[in-house]
């Protein structure tokens, strides 16, 4: 987009119908960029290790690239990747990390960020301009995907007025994808839910994603992975001091263990999808960097839920640097092995 464009759409009204006539205009609404892996098709496994993870902007690729190698992964369920963007380098995340893992991938805007980021981002980067400015969500993997599809699970156009500290065109996705495994082909959801909103939207969402798979992958196998931003409150809620510390003497373990307090999960359990043996559940997979390293925080943000496999090995693995020890995200990967029955 050029610069001119940039300041035209800046210069817009913000109201929500100027958002949905931009975001139908600007051709990402529904677009996926699918590019197939340089080699090899290993459909006849019968076991796959999937790893879901938030990379927050991928800004260090060779050492996201071998953390991912490090989880012996199969395939990768990511979100929060850049394309084009003055805070990842003006990279193109997903394909340089699908390139350096020997993959393909299905790649999906999130959103046309139409400034530098977040606080810090805007002043890290100050006077620098964004190349192309998306942000989205991946399915990468070394096996050819059967079929693929972008769902975009809300289009509130609540980023468009810079209320929430950015200004965006666009909102939540899932990237969905079949990959051949034992004989059949097991649907797969890469998914980001909204964390500025609260455990009814976010159920609303993740039932949109089923909806979604149902229409897919009739009957298939599926597994739905990603950051589902399970805060156990809505983000006003989260922001008031007073009531979060009310909420939290009423249950000191929700924010590890939210499951009570998002109905997500009910949601899910009804419509045939298992959470509880697919997940480390009580582990946090928020990951803080404090004054003195990287620690584990306290929220359980990002989760797997399966239909129709036999799944184990559920794991909260470190988002560190293999190298350094650095952090890499926000979030920590996590990994599953599944089977079809």
């Amino acid at each position: 987009m050029t610069r001119a464009r940039r300041s035209e759409i800046l210069a817009l009204p913000t109201e929500a119908s100027v958002h949905a006539h931009l975001l139908r205009e600007l051709g990402f609404d529904a677009a996926l960029e699918v590019v197939p892996p340089p080699s090899g098709d290993v459909a006849g496994a019968e076991r796959l290790r999937v790893v879901a993870w938030n990379a927050q902007r991928c800004p260090d690729i060779g050492a996201a690239a071998a953390l991912l190698e490090q989880s012996r992964g199969e395939a990768f369920l990511l979100s929060e990747l850049d394309h084009g963007m003055a805070r990842s380098g003006q990279r193109h995340t997903a394909r340089e990390l699908a390139s350096r893992l020997g993959c393909g991938y299905a790649f999906g805007v999130e959103f046309l960020e139409l400034g530098l980021g977040d606080p810090r981002e805007r002043a890290a980067h100050a006077g620098a301009e964004n190349a192309v400015g998306y942000h989205g969500g991946a399915i990468v993997g070394p096996r050819p995907l059967a079929g693929h599809s972008l769902l975009r699970v809300e289009r509130s156009g609540r980023w468009f007025d810079g209320a929430l500290g950015e200004r965006r065109i666009g909102g939540r996705i899932a990237v969905l994808g079949r990959i051949p495994l034992g004989g059949r082909e097991v649907a797969f959801a890469s998914v980001h839910l909204e964390n500025q909103a609260d455990p009814n939207e976010r159920a609303a969402q993740l039932e949109a994603v089923f909806d979604a798979l149902e229409r897919f992958a009739p009957g298939a196998p599926a597994l739905v992975g990603g950051d589902v931003n399970t805060h156990s409150l809505g983000r006003a809620e989260l922001a008031d001091r007073e009531l979060l510390k009310r909420a939290l003497a009423a249950d000191p373990k929700r924010l590890r263990e939210p499951i009570a307090h998002e109905p997500l999960f009910a949601l899910a359990e009804r419509r045939g999808y298992d959470w509880r043996s697919c997940n480390a559940v009580g582990v946090s997979t928020q990951r803080r960097t404090s004054a003195d390293g990287s620690a584990r925080g306290t929220l359980a943000l990002d989760w797997f839920f399966a239909r129709g496999l036999e799944v184990s090995e559920p794991e909260v693995i470190p988002a560190v640097d293999p190298a350094t020890g650095a952090a890499l995200s926000d979030h920590e990967a996590i990994a599953v092995t599944i089977r079809c029955r």
